[in-house]
């Protein structure tokens, strides 16, 4: 197959999705199949080989000033390479442009409209430049927030359009009114342009059913997988002191201070020696107050020497991170339709305890790697970390079963698989006397 898959950076942040969709692009290529990974906004960053193209299209810098001056809608391309060239794009990517949720919410409802946004001249770039490529087989979306190309990419080049879903109900839901009803009117408005829908988990192709009324006949779930190169062949040594530990985004919606509140419990229950709070991931400007006012709780209660925050890790620092610990807890309030923290998590040898909601239940389920507690319930959090941390035949029934599961089921090759069966079907079914594409 000769695919377009599109992906959309996320400037200086390790993002999920932009790691999921380049390990399954080269996991495809690595299977035969021609794959241009196109990036957009941004380059993407990914704690693995980057197989995203070197041309980045609506470019980050473009699309905020066409949308604040009228008069960057129609400079000409010439020009637009100043701000749309990688050094200036990276160098933007490593100073947050502020935005308030009123701008936000205006350049998500422009996009969304495509042809008739203020972007449209970036989407005239993309279509151009794909006229002289090799003609695609299909064309994949990273998530509906860009519905607005399917239909100019799908007439331009006359094959179907697939759209991962991966989370995307977070940011809508966080736009203020009226661009929240506007972008999802707008994303509404465009299904019919889309041959398959491919949510990652299947808790998330019901909730989508039902958040933008995507009919069942147009879901295909293909699962997450990961890239397992350098992961540990063995499960990892227990670390000598109980090490609880989160690896995810810092902020709200991913319930650090759950985790800290359920650790002050946790520490208050008997025989319980020592122990470790430990945490890394990437921290936004907005929520370097949120880590702030953590840490100053945790000295409050005492527990400052045992609360300790990483940073940013890259691929290798990650799988030291995570063998390093004994159990791994995101107490996600957001109700998650990934996770793949969990399988790198359990990668390493180290069991999972979640919130039973989202994709969480799904994914413990299979692999056997973890337990789950109420949602918001720190008290059960606290309780399940001291059974682990005292339990010791539970705690390495876990980790095995875990380590092998992910290995077996949710290596990205078998993402690959899944994904190239799918997408080979929308290509036949797109053929003269297959299904038809609108249904």
């Amino acid at each position: 197959m000769r695919i377009l898959q599109i992906t959309a950076g996320a400037a200086s942040m390790y993002c999920g999705s932009c790691i999921r969709d380049n390990a399954l692009a080269a996991a495809l290529m690595a299977k035969g199949h021609d794959v241009l990974l196109v990036p957009l906004y941004t380059p993407t960053l990914t704690d693995e080989n980057n197989v995203s193209g070197p041309r980045v299209f609506f470019g980050g810098i473009s699309i905020f000033l066409q949308q604040k001056l009228s008069l960057f809608r129609y400079t000409p391309p010439m020009l637009d390479r100043l701000w749309d060239s990688r050094w200036a794009l990276h160098l933007a990517s490593n100073h947050s442009i502020p935005t308030n949720p009123r701008f936000l919410g205006e350049l998500t409802v422009s996009m969304l409209k495509g042809q008739s946004g203020y972007q449209r001249k970036e989407l005239d770039k993309l279509l151009d430049w794909l006229q002289n490529q090799p003609r695609m087989e299909v064309v994949t979306l990273p998530y509906t927030l860009l519905i607005g190309l399917a239909k100019p990419i799908r007439e331009a080049l006359g094959c179907p359009v697939c759209c991962t879903l991966q989370g995307e109900d977070l940011f809508l839901e966080g736009l203020p009114e009226p661009y929240r009803s506007q972008a999802l009117d707008l994303i509404r408005s465009q299904l019919r342009y889309v041959d398959r829908f491919f949510p990652v988990s299947h808790y998330y192709a019901e909730f989508m059913k039902r958040y933008l009324g995507i009919s069942s006949e147009k879901m295909e779930v293909v699962p997450l997988g990961i890239n397992l190169e350098g992961y540990p062949p063995t499960p990892r040594e227990k670390p000598g002191v109980f090490t609880i530990g989160y690896f995810a985004r810092v902020g709200p919606e991913k319930g650090l201070h759950q985790l800290c509140e359920a650790y002050r419990l946790f520490r208050g229950m008997a025989g319980i020696e020592a122990a470790r709070l430990e945490v890394a991931g990437y921290l936004a400007p907005e929520h370097k107050g949120y880590l702030q006012r953590l840490t100053s709780q945790m000295s409050d209660w005492g527990l400052s020497d045992e609360f300790h925050y990483r940073g940013v890790l890259d691929r290798e620092a990650k799988i030291r991170f995570l063998q390093g610990l004994s159990v791994l807890s995101v107490p996600s309030p957001y109700v998650e339709p990934k996770g793949n923290y969990l399988l790198e998590s359990m990668a390493c040898g180290v069991p999972v305890v979640q919130p039973q909601h989202g994709a969480f239940p799904e994914i413990i389920e299979k692999t056997e790697g973890g337990w789950l507690y109420e949602p918001g319930d720190t008290r059960a959090l606290a309780e399940k970390l001291f059974r682990l941390a005292t339990d010791a035949a539970a705690l390495d029934r876990l980790t095995l079963a875990g380590f092998r599961t992910v290995r077996d089921r949710y290596d990205v090759v078998h993402m690959a698989d899944r994904a190239g069966a799918v997408l080979q079907a929308v290509i036949r079914d797109a053929e003269p006397g297959g299904t038809s594409a609108s249904r």
